[in-house]
């Protein structure tokens, strides 16, 4: 008997955690101050993100990532760049470098050299600042007038092959005001904004393969899906207020795994129970961006290529009905 229940708990793992996949403990809850701050480097290549994507009424759309990570040649880095689409009809993008002590704590908010801030607790009153002078002056200054309340699974720590890879929702959906800026140009905007963080004790390329991130004028879907490198799918996203996780992505009706950019209608299954199934066509993105804008240096661009198994792009696109999307992985 004692055998017997041995072998049942055993078919257990495998079922839940897929072999080498371990989900988060915990149930779904409300994220914490604590989740937002900066984490503990535990490793050499541990790296973490704060990422923003806001759609604007205008038709401009805003991209801001702040990131601590290990550049292979370079060492430990604080990186910030930022992308506009549509600013007045053109795209720009602008990647800084610094010293990873730039990023310090202060209360409830991240400064990163006093150019760069998230300020308060993500949710209602967060604020995201990024000002740079470089082949050009770059200003954005929006403050989150409305929040969705963000939630995590458990601990919202993946275990992939001994490694971890820990994923944050923090504003699922709001609406944002401020002003951005290109030069001399500068706007009054309005418009939704989406945030998350995630964090890995190695490169994320090691770990995920591919990723696909709804957020932005949507306000049933948001969140994050990546995909390992056996193409088992992981992460979450928040639907109407609640923690759904992937059971199976297609791609043209066929089973998608990750190993290269989809080509027709993605289409993401839950695992829970009574989910519509989320479908968009990511055929046609507007904007192609590389990771490597956000590294300086010719040398440190060639490492980090190579350490990543290649370029690492973001295809952004629109598709109906409001769904906006960002897809990630080498190209």
């Amino acid at each position: 008997m004692k055998y017997f229940l041995w072998i049942l708990l055993l078919i257990f793992v495998i079922q839940s955690h897929g072999g080498d996949l371990v989900h988060p403990i915990g149930e779904e809850r409300f994220l914490t101050l604590k989740d937002f701050l900066p984490h503990k480097n535990t490793s050499k290549e541990f790296n973490e993100t704060w990422v923003y994507q806001f759609v604007l009424d205008n038709g401009t759309r805003a991209y801001v990532s702040f990131s601590q990570l290990h550049i292979p040649g370079t060492g430990r880095k604080t990186t910030c760049e930022m992308s506009f689409w549509n600013f007045k009809g053109a795209s720009y993008t602008i990647g800084r470098q610094y010293p990873p002590e730039r990023l310090q704590v202060k209360g409830n908010s991240i400064d990163i050299k006093g150019e760069y801030l998230m300020e308060n607790k993500p949710g209602k009153n967060h604020r995201v600042l990024f000002t740079a002078d470089k082949n050009g002056k770059w200003f954005l200054d929006l403050t989150f007038e409305t929040a969705s309340p963000g939630k995590v699974l458990g601990n919202g720590i993946w275990k992939i092959d001994g490694e971890s890879f820990a994923q944050y929702v923090h504003i699922p959906y709001g609406r944002v005001k401020g002003r951005i800026g290109y030069n001399q140009d500068t706007l009054q905007v309005k418009g939704y904004g989406y945030m998350d963080q995630n964090w890995q004790t190695v490169q994320a390329t090691d770990l995920a393969i591919r990723s696909i991130n709804v957020g932005g004028r949507n306000p049933e879907y948001a969140g994050r899906i990546s995909i390992n490198q056996k193409g088992v799918p992981f992460g979450y996203v928040i639907y109407k207020n609640k923690v759904i996780t992937p059971k199976a992505i297609y791609d043209k009706d066929e089973l998608y795994k990750g190993k290269k950019f989809p080509k027709g209608t993605i289409k993401i299954v839950w695992a829970e129970e009574n989910i519509p199934p989320l479908s968009f066509d990511a055929s046609k993105p507007f904007q192609k961006a590389s990771i490597l804008d956000k590294v300086d240096g010719w040398f440190a661009k060639k490492a980090f290529k190579i350490a990543a198994g290649g370029e690492i792009f973001f295809y952004r696109g629109k598709s109906s009905p409001n769904i906006d999307w960002i897809i990630t992985g080498a190209d």
